[in-house]
């Protein structure tokens, strides 16, 4: 029999976007004990309310699953806020590049760090977040200039976790080489073998596998590229190694070892050497040991279509950023020419290709608010007013799954969040409006009302 005890919360009276599977649209949600209890019409929810309920008349506003940034440097962003790195680097072809040039003092000790971390905590409440991953955090930046991204930072994060300072729920991926430099294979296998990570905190905290930088950002001719750059450069891999064949050799030996670790792996990647490179070495690695790794390409910049064939057979995810190509498309087409943006951010063309697609905002690269992100992923419009890369428009209910239910699959916790159905955690966020009643380009000037957690009100209007 459905239990019909009271319910903790009940909002009723909107737009429950549900991201199931059949992106269902709801009218009302009730919440008991930090789960989901019901979803369905107003007159559904009356044999949940009792005295004790909470009832939120939502008045035709919009209830979406608690959005996930599944890109974002939690710390620094808490040491950096309000200054964004694409704000100070654009004029500069900074694309997203993460030497801050203006840096903050250096978070020296514990309670620098862990007030960083509260500090992104109230701000991404505040934008209705309630899952992030810190993409890159260990023992390669333990002497790194800003103090954001060393081993310390891990365990910071897992002591507040514990005593309930977190207003997300963070993944957390290990780095044991430089932030957007150096690594080396050698120096790699010695923080598998010896880096102790801290323990999962249950429903808050969990380090999930790692990060490897293998090169840099096409703007800078940094990334690794298959075509020239104009001035007939090629770029490299950022692993080490005498030659391009020995740093691609490096970098499989790595991605082998970290997969049979049992690890999830992140790449950095951008070129289109890279991506292909990087897609191959995964793929194989899971052929040679199957198992539900849910690893991913972070960025993307440049993705052939033979590429995006073999993320999607081997289920590599792709993990991107919509607000990089509407701010540097420019600056690529100034360092590869125009016919590389028919390979740059292909968004459309992974989706259709069957790759799972992450949206993320890389803040501070970028604004961590997913409105922004959302509304360039679908008019792929500039602040300029000009589109870059029109035919990789997303349908807005395809981004909204992009910041929720994929995020949620990259996590290894679809059947935990990520949508709005009975029995999943309790993480909402509820728009002052209707999502599909605003024009893409006007969603960043919707309020977020409110932002749940478990079936508890962590930012309310």
């Amino acid at each position: 029999m459905p239990d019909v005890s009271p319910a903790d919360l009940v909002l009723t009276g909107g737009r429950v976007h549900t991201v199931d599977g059949r992106d269902r649209v709801a009218e009302a949600v009730a919440v008991r004990g930090g789960r989901i209890a019901r979803v369905g019409a107003a007159e559904e929810m009356a044999p949940l309310t009792g005295p004790g309920t909470r009832v939120v008349r939502l008045e035709g506003r919009s209830v979406l699953p608690g959005i996930n940034d599944s890109h974002l440097h939690g710390m620094w962003l808490g040491a950096m806020w309000p200054n964004l790195l694409m704000d100070q680097l654009a004029g500069s072809g900074g694309g997203h590049a993460h030497e801050p040039p203006s840096a903050p003092s250096r978070l020296e000790t514990a309670d620098d760090r862990r007030r960083a971390i509260l500090r992104t905590a109230d701000l991404l409440a505040s934008f209705g977040i309630t899952s992030y991953t810190e993409p890159g955090l260990g023992p390669g930046e333990d002497d790194g200039a800003t103090g954001c991204f060393g081993s310390a930072a891990l365990y910071d994060y897992a002591e507040l976790a514990a005593q309930g300072g977190l207003k997300a729920r963070v993944t957390a991926l290990m780095l044991f080489g430089e932030l957007d430099g150096r690594s080396s294979a050698q120096e790699f296998f010695d923080g598998l073998r010896d880096f102790k990570p801290p323990a999962d905190v249950q429903g808050r905290f969990k380090v999930a596998g790692v990060k490897i930088f293998a090169d840099g950002i096409p703007p800078m001719r940094t990334a690794w590229t298959d075509r020239p750059y104009t001035d007939g450069s090629h770029g490299a891999l950022l692993i080490e190694g005498r030659s391009d064949d020995r740093r691609e050799e490096a970098l499989r030996t790595m991605i082998d070892a970290a997969h049979d670790a049992g690890h999830q792996i992140g790449v950095h990647a951008t070129g289109d050497a890279t991506t292909r490179v990087v897609a191959d070495a995964l793929a194989a690695a899971l052929r040679r040991n199957e198992r539900d790794a849910r690893h991913y390409v972070i960025h993307g910049d440049l993705l052939a279509p033979r590429t995006l064939t073999v993320m999607s057979a081997a289920g590599i995810g792709l993990n991107t950023q919509a607000g990089i190509p509407v701010a540097t498309e420019p600056m690529l087409a100034d360092a590869l020419g125009e016919d590389a943006l028919r390979d740059a951010w292909p968004t459309r063309d992974a989706l259709d290709a069957g790759v799972r697609l992450c949206l993320s905002s890389d803040s501070p690269v970028l604004t961590p608010d997913w409105r922004a992100g959302l509304a360039a992923a679908v008019t792929r419009r500039g602040l300029d007013g000009s589109v870059r890369g029109e035919a990789q428009r997303l349908a807005l209910a395809e981004a909204l799954r992009a910041y929720t239910i994929t995020p949620a699959w990259q996590d290894g916790e679809e059947d935990v969040k990520g949508s709005i159905e009975p029995g999943k955690v309790a993480d909402l966020c509820v728009l002052d409006g209707d999502l599909y009643g605003a024009e893409p380009e006007a969603l960043p000037s919707v309020p977020v009302r409110m932002t749940v957690l478990d079936g508890e009100v962590v930012h309310e209007l």
